[in-house]
């Protein structure tokens, strides 16, 4: 057999967009914005979420306010969020404003239900979306796993679908798994898993799911070492990504030898009990 050369991963084309990287990384919850910086080029990615909401920073030191965009590096590709947005008319607001910003006509389309478990509103997310998709945007939108609204979502236009894998910052990764291969199989748009990532483990399920991307922040910016969690993140994305296209062995309740069991030589020198 020939020895397998890793080629590189295809782009992430969401729309009219194409991106080389396929891992999504959020910019908030950071110590400082080197901090920041270093993490977002270990990732690897070319995306980066930025709240709306959230864009003018004031130092500490009371110098005078700067955007967060003058910290983000011009190669990345600017992903406004409407992160905070509770209505679907809020969310609308904002992602109108992060156009006029002239920050991108791609958006990451969040409405939450409450501020508690910070889950999908489903009315207002669907409501938001056709509305949104119907003005122009590139919207990508964060839902819940059900396998229903995942595809309802998709025909209101959405160009991806960004399904939790468990709720946003809690670190539990991926939890209904067959909800989320479900989605994955159905769908015509990408595919991207959205919150819950802990670790890189995380990530590497996520892409053996059939997942075409994974978007995380927390389980980065909230290491204990940034850099370092970043780093392992974009490999266990190229692990995942390589496994789902490999052909995992099946899942057998008991043991499969891995020496064969056949033509194996006895004691005395003649076929064994098991060859024969």
């Amino acid at each position: 057999m020939d020895t397998f050369t890793e080629p590189a991963i295809p782009p992430l084309r969401v729309g009219a967009y194409t991106f080389a990287s396929r891992l999504l990384v959020g910019t908030g919850k950071y110590a400082d914005l080197a901090v920041m910086r270093a993490a977002l080029t270990a990732s690897g990615c070319d995306v980066v979420t930025v709240a709306v909401r959230r864009l003018a920073l004031t130092p500490a030191s009371g110098a005078p306010s700067a955007s967060l965009l003058d910290h983000l590096e011009k190669r990345f590709q600017l992903l406004p969020n409407t992160a905070g947005c509770f209505t679907a008319e809020d969310a609308l607001r904002t992602a109108r404003l992060g156009r006029e910003l002239g920050i991108s006509d791609m958006v990451k389309l969040e409405v939450l239900a409450d501020p508690k478990t910070l889950l999908p509103h489903p009315v207002q997310t669907l409501e938001a979306t056709r509305i949104l998709a119907a003005e122009g945007f590139t919207v990508l939108v964060y839902t819940s796993d059900d396998p229903v609204l995942a595809l309802e979502i998709e025909h209101a236009g959405a160009a991806a679908v960004m399904p939790a894998g468990s709720p946003i910052g809690s670190g539990l990764g991926v939890l209904n798994r067959n909800s989320m291969e479900i989605i994955i199989e159905r769908a015509k748009v990408p595919v991207i898993i959205d919150a819950g990532v802990g670790t890189a483990s995380d990530v590497a399920i996520a892409m053996e799911l059939g997942a075409d991307g994974v978007l995380l922040n927390t389980g980065i910016a909230g290491a204990q070492d940034p850099v370092r969690m970043a780093h392992a993140m974009r490999h266990a994305l190229c692990a995942g990504y390589w496994a789902a296209r490999a052909g995992r062995i099946g899942r057998r309740r008991y043991a499969n030898a891995s020496s064969p069991t056949t033509g194996l030589i006895s004691a005395q020198g003649g076929p064994s009990v098991l060859g024969e």
